[in-house]
């Protein structure tokens, strides 16, 4: 199966909570959770209770519709965080949080993790100064995150750059405005891992795989 190309709101919609998937969309009275409009289908209300399973598959999907990962990539960061020490739902979600997309995102370059990726495909970053266009790239401590250098004169990069971060900064990067570089200061704490994904839900139901 391909990747998702409907209407972003209609992901929200059926997970029933916001993904942040359209960027200031989300913050705004348009958000389809803010005007409480009902999940996809017209009799959704009446759908039966989800199963345990249904319920674990539904946040691994909520997970990879989040990241904009496909279910092949996904199965894969799961059997490396299965392979890696520590708790294995922590580190799942630590290989996603350094995605070199979602860090673009993060840092406030693109509106969302969608055109972060777009862009990252566009080659409009670099990493310690080498030219870097694969959005699951994982950043690892001291990587430096930098705008090509012919972007700096566009509007397009002034759209992009003014009044940034729009969104609190997380503790393990750092950005410095006047250059418009982002650091990866440290690997991202348990703490510093989103709240919103149920990870032990995704554990479980790879468990039963």
């Amino acid at each position: 199966m391909g990747r998702y190309t409907g209407p972003s709101c209609r992901l929200c919609r059926r997970a029933g909570e916001k993904l942040f998937l359209k960027g200031d969309r989300c913050f705004s009275p348009r958000c389809a959770i803010e005007r409480r409009r009902p999940q996809p289908g017209g009799q959704g209300q009446y759908r039966r209770r989800p199963s345990e399973y249904g319920v674990q598959m539904r946040e691994k999907q909520k997970a990879k519709q989040i990241y904009g990962v496909m279910e092949r990539q996904f199965s894969s960061y799961m059997n490396d965080a299965f392979n890696t020490a520590g708790i294995n739902g922590l580190n799942l979600l630590r290989f996603l949080e350094r995605r070199f997309d979602n860090v673009v995102f993060l840092l406030g370059f693109a509106d969302s993790r969608k055109g972060a990726r777009q862009m990252v495909r566009h080659g409009h970053f670099r990493i310690n100064g080498v030219k870097t266009n694969i959005p699951s790239y994982l950043m690892e401590a001291g990587h430096v995150i930098s705008w090509k250098e012919s972007d700096k004169t566009t509007d397009f990069f002034k759209e992009r750059t003014v009044g940034i971060p729009k969104r609190p900064l997380p503790p393990w990067l750092s950005l410095d405005q006047e250059t418009m570089t982002g650091q990866v200061m440290t690997l991202p704490a348990d703490d510093d891992l989103p709240q919103t994904i149920n990870w032990r839900l995704i554990v479980e139901y790879y468990s039963r795989q």
